[in-house]
């Protein structure tokens, strides 16, 4: 079977028995995905025999497995995550294994960045509308910086592009509060960007 593990409503399962399904934005595909990104007949699952394989059918946005670019058809194994669009995840379950018995998403605690899709995860829910650029940029930077990030750091990695001095004090501060007001829609109860008077800007994920 297949699990939606993210997008739409997250715990749907379709069964295979052997079929060959079709995944897209058509209502009349097998699995209806209503979302621009997904293309109109995006991808399909097939049963060859002894196995199912998936393939893209030349989407606009790609289909994934496990991360990958899916080029040709591909097999499937218990556990594989297919990601359709970047938008939609399903799960996977071969016939042999148990399903799980939970279709929710498993516990996750604190602040994940997908660097893959550019996407931000606070205690496993996914932050929408997703962050702006120069918000996600900003979080990058501390995320994989070793301590304290200053604000010429900041200026350099957020407006590349930008005259020396042409960023100002204002500026870094309206953009560190935005990124802390996003961060709070989901968990209000921890601070990830704590100012270091003096100094810059430090990233305090949960533990």
């Amino acid at each position: 079977m297949l699990i939606l593990q993210r997008g739409g409503e997250p715990g749907l399962t379709w069964p295979l028995e052997g079929q060959t399904l079709t995944i897209g934005r058509n209502a009349d595909c097998n699995i209806f995905l209503d979302d621009r990104q997904v293309s109109r007949v995006h991808a399909r699952i097939a049963w060859r025999g002894d196995h199912y394989e998936v393939e893209d059918l030349g989407s606009k946005n790609g289909t994934h497995l496990n991360g990958r670019d899916v080029v040709g058809a591909l097999p499937l194994r218990d556990g594989d995550e297919i990601q359709i669009a970047l938008r939609f995840k399903l799960a996977f379950v071969d016939a042999g294994a148990t399903a799980p018995l939970s279709m929710d998403a498993p516990s996750e605690v604190g602040l994940r960045m997908d660097a893959s899709t550019h996407q931000i995860y606070v205690n496993g829910k996914l932050l929408e509308p997703p962050l702006s650029a120069q918000q996600y940029r900003l979080l990058e930077l501390m995320i994989h910086a070793p301590g304290v990030v200053s604000r010429d750091d900041i200026v350099r990695a957020v407006w590349s592009d930008a005259a020396e001095g042409g960023v100002s004090e204002q500026s870094i501060d309206a953009l560190v509060r935005r990124l802390r007001e996003r961060l709070g829609e989901i968990d209000p109860g921890h601070l990830y960007v704590v100012t270091m008077r003096g100094h810059g800007f430090r990233f305090e994920n949960r533990a």
